[in-house]
This record gives C-alpha cells, sequence and structure tokens, in this order.
C-alpha cells in the first residue's frame, strides 16, 4: 500500500509538472505568434519624397451581405510583385512606358498585421500587398505580375463576380473598395442567359496629401482593361497591373474621415434626421402634455374625493386605486430575477449614455475602426457595479434573503445570451471559412474582461449596496396578509394585449425614422456620424416608454389590479419586441442580405440589441412607475 501511494504521488506530481510547463509554454507560443505579425503603419506621418506607401489588403465578400468577408487572398490574387526584366517585357508588348522605379525594398504579401480588439471584433483581417508605390511618385503603369489562372481560380473569380463581390483596401488608415469585375449590361444577352463575365485586373489608385501627410485615397477599375472569364474550361492568362496617381489636397489631416461620411451619408440623409427628430420631439411634446393634463386632471379629482370623505364613509365609498392601498406594495413573484432584471438594465442604460457621450467628445471615433464596438465591451464591464448595486439594493429593501444568488443573476443575465449567439454565429463563420469569425486571441481578451473585470465589478456593487445601501422600502401604505381578489370582468381595450401593444408601438413610433438609418450604419456600408441625435433620440425614447408606462399603470390600478410591478417592466420593454419584429421588415423589404451565414448574424445580434432595449426601457419604465405610485399613494388617507 505505501508503493501504491508512492506511485499515485509522484504520479500527480508529474502531472502538475506537465501542466506547469504548457501554461508557461503558452505565452511564449502567443507571444512568437503575436511577434510573427507585421506592425501597422502609423497614420499621420509626415513622409519624405519616395518614401514606400504600404498598401494594406483586407478582406473580400458580397456587397449586400456585409458581415459575410472572407480574407482578401482566398481569391487567387498576385502575391509577388512581377520582377523589372517582366515588366519591361510586357511594358514593350503594350506600348507601355515605366517610370523611373524609387521602391527601397520588396513587400512580401499575405503576411498578418497587428490589429486592435475593436478590429478584430468587426472581422478586419489586414495583410500586406506586393504593390509598390513611393510617395508623390505617379505612375501611368505598373505590372503586379502575370498569372495564368486555371479553371478553379476562374471560378472562384466568376462566382465571386456574380454574388457582387467587393474587396477593401486601406493606406495607413483611410480605406478604399472597389469592386472585383462586372456582369454583361446587354439585356439581350442576359434573357438569353448568356451574359459575359469581366473580371477587372487594373486599379488605378488616387492618393491625396497635404502637407506630406495622406489625407486621401479612392481606388478605381479600368472598364478598358477587363477581363473576359466567361468561358472558364480553359486557363486565361491574366495581366494584374496598376497605376498611381498623387495629387494636393486641401483637406486638413484631422478631417480626413470626414469625406467618407460626406459622400456616403450626410448630404442626403441631413436634412432628414432633422425632420425625423423634430417630429419624434414634437410627438413626446403632445404625448407628454396630453398624459400630463388628463393624469393630473384626473388624480386631482381623486385626491379631491379621497380627501372630503370622512372616517364614517371611508369604508363604504372606496374605490378605485385607493381601494387597493393595502395591496399595491406587496412584492412580485420571482423577485431575485425581477431585481437581477432592473439591475441589468440600469447598467445598459448608463453604458449607453457613456458610450455616446464618450462618442460625443470623439474619445471614441468611427475614425479608429471598430472603436465603437470595443468601446461597448469596455464600458459594459466597467459599469457592472451598477448593475451588482442596484440589483442588490432593490432585492434588500424587498426583504431578501439570497443577495448572493441576485448578484450571479445580473452577472449572468445578459452576458449568457450573448455567449449563446456568438457560439452559433462564430460556429456557421468558421464553417465557412469567414473572418467574422473571432479569433482566439479576441476571445480571451474579451473573456478576460469578463472573468477578471466585469465580474469581479458586479459582486463588488452587491457588497456595496449590502453593507451601504438603505434597506428600508419606505412604502407610503402598509400591506394586508391577504391578497385582494382582482376583477376578471374587464373591457377589451383595458385588458393585457391592447395596453402591451400600446406601450411598444407609440416609443417605437418616435424613433422609427432614425431607425432605419442605424440599420443602415450597423448592416450596410453607411458611417454614422450623428451622436448628438441619436443620444437625443435615446433620451426621447426613455421619456416616451416611461411616459406610456405610468399612464397605462393609473388605468390597471383604477381597476384594482395590484400585481403592477412585472406589467410596468413589461410595458416598458416591449419597444424592444416591437424593434425585433421591425429586423425582420428591414431585412425582407430594405436590404439585399441572404444566406445563413449574414441571416444568423443579423438574426442573432438583433436578439441581443433587442434584449437589449427591452431590459433598459423596462428597467427606467419600472422605475418611473415606482415614483409615481410612492407619490399617489403618500397624497391620500388610508387605513
Amino acid at each position: 500500500r505505501p508503493s501504491t501511494t508512492l506511485f499515485i504521488n509522484n504520479k500527480q506530481q508529474t502531472t502538475m509538472k506537465i501542466l506547469q510547463s504548457l501554461l508557461l509554454l503558452l505565452p511564449v507560443v502567443v507571444d512568437a505568434k503575436w511577434r510573427s505579425r507585421v506592425q501597422r503603419a502609423k497614420a499621420g506621418k509626415v513622409h519624405e519624397e519616395h518614401d514606400d506607401i504600404h498598401l494594406v489588403v483586407n478582406k473580400v465578400g458580397p456587397f449586400n451581405n456585409p458581415t459575410e468577408t472572407y480574407r482578401y487572398y482566398s481569391l487567387p490574387f498576385c502575391q509577388a510583385h512581377a520582377t523589372e526584366e517582366e515588366e519591361d517585357a510586357i511594358a514593350e508588348q503594350e506600348n507601355e512606358m515605366i517610370m523611373q522605379r524609387h521602391t527601397k525594398e520588396k513587400r512580401e504579401a499575405a503576411l498578418r498585421h497587428k490589429q486592435r480588439m475593436g478590429e478584430s471584433l468587426i472581422g478586419d483581417r489586414r495583410e500586406t500587398s506586393p504593390y509598390e508605390v513611393t510617395f508623390g511618385d505617379s505612375v501611368d503603369w505598373r505590372l503586379l505580375c502575370k498569372e495564368t489562372l486555371q479553371t478553379k481560380d476562374l471560378e472562384a473569380f466568376k462566382t465571386a463576380i456574380h454574388n457582387n463581390w467587393f474587396f477593401e483596401m486601406f493606406v495607413e488608415d483611410l480605406p478604399m473598395w472597389g469592386y472585383i469585375g462586372d456582369q454583361s449590361d446587354d439585356l439581350l444577352d442576359e434573357m438569353e442567359g448568356s451574359g459575359k463575365t469581366f473580371l477587372f485586373p487594373h486599379l488605378h489608385f488616387y492618393l491625396g496629401y497635404n502637407g506630406n501627410r495622406i489625407v486621401s485615397a479612392k481606388v478605381t477599375t479600368d472598364m478598358d482593361r477587363r477581363v473576359d472569364i466567361t468561358e472558364t474550361s480553359k486557363p486565361i492568362e491574366v495581366q494584374f497591373s496598376y497605376s498611381v496617381e498623387w495629387f494636393e489636397d486641401e483637406l486638413e489631416w484631422k478631417d480626413r474621415m470626414t469625406r467618407y461620411a460626406d459622400s456616403r451619408f450626410l448630404p442626403s440623409s441631413f436634412e432628414i434626421h432633422w425632420l425625423s427628430i423634430i417630429n419624434s420631439f414634437v410627438l413626446v411634446l403632445l404625448l407628454t402634455a396630453f398624459l400630463t393634463i388628463i393624469l393630473l386632471r384626473v388624480l386631482k379629482n381623486d385626491f379631491s374625493r379621497y380627501m372630503e370623505l370622512d372616517d364614517e364613509a371611508m369604508d363604504e365609498e372606496e374605490s378605485g386605486w385607493k381601494l387597493i392601498h393595502g395591496d399595491v406594495f406587496r412584492f412580485p413573484q420571482n423577485m431575485t430575477l425581477f431585481c437581477a432584471a432592473v439591475g441589468t438594465g440600469n447598467q445598459l442604460i448608463c453604458v449607453t449614455l457613456c458610450h455616446l457621450g464618450l462618442a460625443l467628445t470623439s474619445i471614441i471615433t468611427t475614425n479608429r475602426r471598430g472603436s465603437i464596438l470595443a468601446g461597448i465591451v469596455v464600458l459594459y464591464c466597467l459599469l457592472s457595479v451598477i448593475g451588482g448595486y442596484s440589483s442588490v439594493k432593490l432585492y434588500r429593501q424587498m426583504g431578501g434573503k439570497l443577495w448572493v444568488r441576485v448578484i450571479l443573476l445580473t452577472a449572468t443575465l445578459f452576458p449568457v445570451p450573448v455567449l449563446a449567439v456568438f457560439m452559433w454565429v462564430n460556429s456557421v463563420a468558421l464553417a465557412h471559412g469567414s473572418t467574422s469569425a473571432l479569433p482566439v486571441t479576441a476571445i480571451l481578451t474579451v473573456s478576460c474582461l469578463y472573468v477578471f473585470l466585469a465580474f469581479p465589478l458586479t459582486v463588488l456593487g452587491g457588497i456595496l449596496a449590502k453593507n451601504y445601501a438603505d434597506p428600508e422600502f419606505h412604502a407610503p401604505t402598509r400591506t394586508t396578509k391577504v391578497a385582494r381578489e382582482i376583477p376578471t370582468e374587464i373591457p377589451w381595450y383595458r385588458g393585457r394585449t391592447f395596453q402591451v401593444v400600446i406601450a411598444g408601438f407609440l416609443p417605437f413610433s418616435a424613433i422609427y425614422i432614425e431607425l432605419h438609418y442605424i440599420f443602415a450604419s450597423m448592416w450596410g456600408h453607411q458611417i454614422y456620424t450623428l451622436f448628438g441625435i441619436l443620444l437625443l433620440a435615446f433620451l426621447l425614447l426613455l421619456i416616451v416608454a416611461s411616459f406610456i408606462t405610468v399612464a397605462l399603470l393609473y388605468f390597471q390600478l383604477a381597476r384594482e389590479d395590484h400585481r403592477w410591478w412585472w406589467t410596468s417592466y413589461l410595458n416598458g420593454g416591449m419597444t424592444g419586441i416591437f424593434i425585433y419584429a421591425y429586423s425582420f421588415y428591414y431585412y425582407s423589404h430594405r436590404s439585399g442580405m441572404s444566406g445563413i451565414l449574414q441571416g444568423s448574424f443579423y438574426f442573432g445580434y438583433m436578439t441581443i440589441i433587442s434584449l437589449g432595449f427591452f431590459l433598459m426601457l423596462g428597467s427606467a419604465a419600472f422605475q418611473f412607475s415606482l415614483m409615481f405610485v410612492k407619490y399617489i399613494y403618500s397624497r391620500v388617507k388610508c387605513d
């Protein structure tokens, strides 16, 4: 027996040593993989004449499916530049003149670039390209490479062109887009099914500079040099070439990104944005004034009637919302889930407001690729303390004892659905070989942020609420031991179904127009920059949802229904359901998206976004409702 014990101990020690060695080796492997990547070109560098300019390729994919993207070199593009001898020979055949070459180094293609977390989250996979471009040196024609495309390569290009694929490149941090090819515009050929397919092998780069800094970049294709690849059964020899045109641009370097927004977004929609926000603001004013006048008049009559009653007639005359004063502060069922939902909603509201505030101050900006998404992740983790604090505080005020359970539920209520959706869409992306699948480093980064930042801060918030928050609920009336029976015979317009529709539709109508542009930015190629309007629209949405919920709450209490806790939360959050329903309409009627990959990303992440709005608006509506209920019951005399 001693020998057996010794053997087991030795085996355990050996296993521990192996695990320790693997753990020590893991950072070395990751660091070696990271160091093997190319250092990104710094934006805003002041160049000297003839400095090498690195053109970075990023990804390709269908234009109508912005999430369905693949590595640039998943298509058989050139990965090595032609030699000087090859260029001279082809130039003589094509009667082209090659200017003096100023390139100082040969660039190896398909080497991965170092990326920020936000760039990885949005599917960027930047790689080096073999293009030889030097600062200030315009080039009329240069040969990139001469390739004999086999049937497999031709089929890949042809399929991409038929699916309207585009490519994306970068010069420093300036993106450029172009189409890989085109199909025949001849209507007769298309009707006969014999339309031709053309590949664009020549790219022309327009590069603008101001004060020796690159401030603008654009790429175009040359229709005169297109190659017919309709017939793919035989190999075709294709000459890939490029030209460069440098020009002096008046655009300041700090304003280099405004041209993208101007050309793609603002001229056609800026006035519509203001009209939509004015329309929403007028709707909010009218709705707020309408509800305020009605509620104040009704409540004034109720207060007058209840105050004028003497003690002897009180029992005979009590009716309406005053009748349930002994039940209205009866705490809801599933208190743990309810408090966690309120706390998570408060956290998401703070994340949204802080994120929009940082965007307005340009700390988070569209100039940095992926900074919007990365900012949401970091802010959610940092503000987890708010979710833990508010959920445990409310739970303690309701007399709950299992506050640790509330913390755990608050920490997982939103991340678990996000994780479930991510596992599905990431698996689909991996199966399709798309760059939308997150790399391991990005997954580890986000996981560490949650485990070592978000979760501990949620626990910290809960502990602070347990030790320092006011544990008293301060209800203005006492709760009876036996709950009052709720009337069942009510008109249809006072029923739950009708109220839910009204509670979701009115706030949704206040943001409907702006929502279209947000969708076009999220699921398209437009750049959204009007964060001030977005902040105003979000505040209007919170106000409208809260006011509608309070109005519906009054009618619910007037019919002697005291189960208002969950009802007020659900009424407020119904706008999130309407947003999700609108996503189906947008997908089928306002976008050209298709396919299982794009559909998985679209409907999966729209589920998460709609859930976020449900939690935020439900939390805001409940807290407004709680203040309303406490106010009206504190103003009347109750036994």
